[in-house]
């Protein structure tokens, strides 16, 4: 081991790190500039866990009728070889179907490794040469990304190759499109754990010797159309969250200086008592907004831990009051009761006009 994988090991309290997936690699994107999350992530601590230890549960996460819809609806748009999923693809892409397209099983292996060099091998092979090759669709086919000096296994619902001659990466959820519009929350999620398919992918056929380009930044998103199971595909453009998780890979890569603005004996053991865990947390700079609570296992713990800070009112809030760091700040300065400091100047007189505001629209003394 390496002193940082040693440092890294005893966070963890020596056990084994928590493996990422697909949409843990996504979360990452939600907030970049947070050291505590970036840490711990970086050790692959086990922060459903942790949360729990220390009085914070997560209170999100797929419900079990969620995910039997979601295997019920991939598996009606995935039947007979893939035939009503070739044309939806190709429909979206604006080219022609073909009559028929290699399907390709990738995902009954149990054995990873096998599995793995399989798919590399059948997916580099694919690459389009310009000659009349028929398109071809791989279910479930496992790549790999490299996550804090890890790899980690990744499986794409589908890849289709020689269409509109590139890949492109299929995601099929179980969400509604209602009238033509999606919840767009539920969009961006899937986008950005499209993103990190479209990564790995781009890794893999650069290391076969293949243009990472002929994979493309648009992905082809399959949802259920109004209330009926009738499939339907949109094209999501992921440019803006490859950037994002190049981003935030590569400072997850330089685990050396992150490490560097952590107290030496931090440690997120679980076998520590709760008050030791949260103590130790709480001298790793948090950066909460409201958004982690849809993304962060330890989300709930950081809202407490921000209470009376404007932190917990979110970004545009905190930007709008100039970076100030407390409620008791604002209040001071709308009263009048602080003298502002020039950089607050700005701030501290729109502070004073809502107060003002607020005043005659209550009828009472300013």
């Amino acid at each position: 081991m390496t002193s940082s994988e040693q440092r890294l090991d005893a966070i963890r309290g020596g056990v084994p790190p928590r493996r990422h997936n697909a949409r843990t690699i996504a979360a990452l994107t939600g907030n970049p500039g947070c050291v505590r999350r970036a840490v711990l992530d970086g050790a692959g601590v086990d922060k459903p866990k942790l949360a729990e230890r220390i009085g914070f549960p997560a209170r999100f996460g797929q419900s079990r009728f969620a995910i039997t819809r979601g295997n019920a609806f991939e598996a009606q748009v995935k039947a007979d070889g893939g035939a009503e999923l070739l044309r939806l693809v190709a429909e979206r892409l604006g080219v022609e179907p073909d009559e028929r397209a290699d399907w390709t099983d990738l995902g009954a292996d149990d054995d990873l490794p096998e599995r793995h060099a399989r798919s590399r091998e059948l997916l580099v092979a694919a690459a389009p040469t310009g000659a009349d090759q028929p398109a071809a669709l791989f279910d479930h086919p496992l790549l790999s990304l490299e996550v804090a000096g890890r790899r980690v296994h990744l499986e794409p619902d589908l890849v289709a190759a020689r269409l509109a001659g590139r890949f492109h990466v299929v995601e099929i959820k179980s969400f509604p499109v209602i009238d033509g519009q999606a919840d767009p929350a539920k969009v961006a999620a899937a986008a950005t754990q499209s993103a990190v398919y479209v990564l790995a992918l781009r890794e893999l056929l650069a290391a076969g010797g293949h243009d990472p380009g002929l994979v493309s930044h648009e992905v082809v998103l399959i949802c259920p159309r109004d209330f009926a199971n009738r499939p339907v595909a949109s094209l999501l453009d992921v440019r803006k969250q490859l950037l994002v998780l190049r981003r935030q890979l590569d400072r997850m890569a330089r685990l050396d200086d992150l490490l560097a603005s952590v107290p030496s004996d931090f440690t997120a053991d679980l076998a520590a008592d709760p008050a030791t865990l949260a103590a130790a947390l709480s001298r790793v700079e948090a950066r909460y907004a409201p958004e982690c609570l849809a993304s962060c296992e330890l989300a709930y713990f950081c809202r407490h831990e921000a209470r009376g800070h404007t932190a917990a009112l979110g970004r545009p809030v905190r930007e709008a009051l100039g970076g100030l760091a407390t409620v008791a700040e604002v209040v001071a300065l709308a009263d009048g009761a602080r003298t502002p400091d020039p950089e607050e100047a700005e701030a501290a007189a729109l502070l004073r006009a809502a107060a003002r505001l607020r005043a005659e629209a209550l009828g009472v003394p300013a």
